[in-house]
């Protein structure tokens, strides 16, 4: 039986991962940015927001105190975002890099000397298939969530040999609340991630399946649905396809940036 914290806890792939945890008969402590609340039966829940250092010390202290230690720790918080690059604003980069990196820099850190002083410990990044692939329109997205696949890859290295194992999480679209937390200027764009992960065939419980197998093996490179590994491997393995692909994708949305506007005039005759 490990002991687990996740991060992001309350809803989609956090809840998911959590309840899993639960069904297997680990400790779990669910973690997310209210003040309280509903965790399945057999978890426990505190409020951890990953921008706050001080929360971050204080879910350590919480873990030693109460469990002795820790065993897995799942940085899975986040949000969405996404933009071209001459309309999302810097205030939106700055949320993003502040929640999707260093929320997971933050955890990492603090939990490091625990892993490092008990010699074993599995540290587990939520990521994206956009750490790995890169389309047009989602540079905040794309830079950040490639941070945390190298941030992952540098601690697989530095921390092995202190008996800790690290694993990042590489999925693509799945139906979950994330497209709520969509905000900044280029509402188009926010409107075409908000279709992708609403019309998604995947669930969060089916990620989550795969993501728990992928970290009993102690996998570094976790991508737990088709979509993203074949975008992946079209990346790795035909490059020239894929950079077609990704030019369509950039030509349509200038297509779509620069097409005549119907006048106000004309939209009132329509009605």
């Amino acid at each position: 039986m490990s002991r687990v914290l996740v991060t992001g806890g309350a809803s989609g792939l956090g809840a998911a991962l959590v309840a899993r945890f639960v069904a297997e008969g680990h400790q779990v402590l669910s973690t997310d940015v209210a003040a309280e609340s509903a965790a399945p039966d057999g978890a426990q829940y505190r409020q951890l927001n990953v921008r706050d250092a001080a929360d971050w010390d204080a879910a350590v202290a919480w873990c030693e105190e109460n469990w002795g230690g820790l065993d897995i720790l799942v940085n899975n918080a986040g949000i969405a975002t996404g933009g071209r690059i001459d309309v999302e604003s810097l205030d939106e980069w700055d949320r993003v890099v502040d929640i999707n990196l260093m929320g997971v820099v933050r955890g990492c850190r603090a939990f490091t000397p625990v892993f490092k002083k008990q010699r074993s410990g599995h540290i587990v990044n939520t990521a994206s298939a956009a750490g790995l692939v890169h389309p047009p329109m989602m540079s905040s997205y794309n830079t950040v969530k490639a941070g945390v696949v190298a941030l992952s890859e540098t601690l697989s290295h530095e921390l092995h040999p202190y008996g800790v194992t690290v694993s990042v999480v590489c999925p693509s679209f799945f139906r979950t609340n994330l497209a709520d937390s969509i905000q900044g200027d280029d509402t188009e764009m926010g409107a075409s991630a908000r279709r992708l992960i609403e019309k998604s065939p995947r669930t969060a419980d089916e990620i989550a399946a795969n993501v728990i197998a992928g970290i009993k093996k102690q996998q570094f490179l976790i991508i737990p649905d088709r979509p993203a590994l074949l975008a992946w491997r079209t990346k790795r393995f035909a490059r020239p396809l894929y950079d077609r692909q990704m030019r369509k994708i950039a030509a349509r949305a200038r297509d779509r940036a620069e097409a005549p506007q119907p006048s106000a005039e004309a939209a009132a005759g329509e009605r």
